[in-house]
């Protein structure tokens, strides 16, 4: 029962983790029609940036997170503005470019910082809790209740803000958004600026309890790839039920079997459901 606990909680945290990544990049290719393959760099750079502002100018760890979010999401505004925009809804231009830019972010990062031993982030939450016989860090339980916050101001963002409602009706259709005035380039630069935030924040949070290094980004980007496509690109209540649904499949795979295992059934998933819906569990069938 201790194990099963302790599975249950890790499960819960796993998902987490794939939520943030999965629904900024879903954001992303809702609104602009660009799958963003440097979405795991803006984790990565989520996570140094926790790390410098954290464990080197020993800013509060809260701040430090939220100056992460604020940092990243000011990235993805910068490279919207100077590379995404001009491959809008264009899938193949915004895949180069994206691998171009993963390049580029891993070089500057490693060029700047190195690239030897990653850099050691400190717990800022020490001490355990103790939830029905089953012990977890703070450090680890906190990322459960921010995650339910931050995706909680993002769905009130786009269901009870006009640049929100703006952001949705791009997602259903850019050319009628378009034409009842909404401005497409503010909206795409909104759209990764978010889908940016939420990746850094991820990296952020996850900084004290995984290896921050200049690679970091790829395996995120591996399981954002499966959980988007399986809740269908673009909707953002489909990656929520996707990285639940793959969160415990992969955790309690890889605690009672092997990581291999776990990962060959997720893929193994994946492709089943896609051959009994192509689209995706909440995705739209193309008329």
């Amino acid at each position: 029962m201790e194990l099963l606990g302790q599975t249950v909680v890790n499960a819960i945290m796993t998902t987490c983790f794939y939520m943030l990544i999965a629904v900024g990049f879903s954001l992303v290719f809702g609104v602009m029609g660009v799958a963003n393959y440097a979405h795991g760099e803006f984790f990565m750079l989520g996570a140094y940036a926790l790390w410098f502002l954290y464990g080197e100018l020993h800013l509060p760890f809260i701040l430090s997170v939220l100056a992460a979010l604020i940092i990243v999401g000011l990235v993805g505004i910068i490279t919207e503005r100077f590379l995404f925009k001009w491959v809008r809804g264009n899938v193949l231009g915004g895949v180069l470019i994206g691998i171009g830019l993963i390049f580029i972010l891993q070089v500057l990062v490693g060029r700047i910082w190195g690239v030897g031993l990653p850099k050691p982030v400190p717990a800022a939450f020490p001490g355990t809790l103790d939830i029905l016989s089953t012990s977890i860090s703070w450090q680890r339980f906190i990322i459960i209740p921010a995650t339910g916050f931050v995706l909680a101001v993002l769905f009130l963002f786009l269901h009870k803000t006009q640049i929100g409602r703006s952001l949705r009706a791009c997602a259903m259709d850019s050319e009628a958004a378009a034409l009842q005035g909404v401005s497409i380039n503010k909206s795409s630069a909104i759209a990764l600026g978010a889908g940016a935030a939420l990746a850094g924040f991820g990296g952020a949070l996850l900084a004290p309890i995984i290896s921050v290094h200049p690679y970091m980004g790829h395996v995120p980007l591996l399981f954002c790839f499966i959980v988007v496509i399986v809740g269908g690109a673009g909707n953002l209540k489909g990656s929520i039920l996707a990285s639940i649904l793959f969160g415990f499949l992969h955790t309690f795979l890889t605690t009672y079997l092997d990581s291999t295992i776990a990962m060959i059934a997720s893929c193994l998933l994946m492709y089943i459901i896609l051959a009994i819906k192509p689209q995706g569990l909440l995705g739209y069938a193309e008329k």
